[in-house]
């Protein structure tokens, strides 16, 4: 990963901030520039709650290089509470336990390290809510 797209991508990242258009109300998670929905250009920062609803996932039986220790893994698709979708890796639930309809919330870990001796990627996985 290239240091300033790293920089770039702290805020959502690892803080969860969206955008909140200032004309509609629309929440865009990543920020974007124009509202998709009013044209509008002007955003408020909006940190998202950070549980929601499994919509969908599937399980990842060969995976990319970079997560091919880590094979088999579920991805789903969580519309979180605020009203975002968001797309990250299921963990600690057994693959056989993961049922549509759960509610999810966003931890921090470790995503994966850029080769033997680069940097540390660290995301969002999603975590049953117990």
């Amino acid at each position: 990963m290239f240091p300033s797209r790293y920089w770039r991508e702290i805020p959502h990242r690892y803080r969860l901030e969206a955008g909140k258009c200032t004309g509609c109300g629309f929440v865009a998670f990543p920020r974007r520039l124009v509202c998709p929905q009013c044209g509008q250009r002007e955003f408020e920062t909006f940190k998202l709650k950070g549980e929601g609803e499994l919509l969908t996932y599937t399980v990842i039986h060969v995976g990319p290089s970079a997560f091919v220790d880590d094979t088999p893994y579920a991805l789903g698709i969580v519309k979180m509470d605020d009203g975002v979708n968001i797309t990250a890796q299921i963990s600690d639930i057994g693959l056989d336990n993961i049922e549509v309809g759960g509610r999810y919330k966003i931890e921090f870990r470790k995503i994966q390290s850029d080769g033997h001796s680069g940097i540390h990627a660290y995301g969002y996985k999603f975590i049953p809510i117990r």
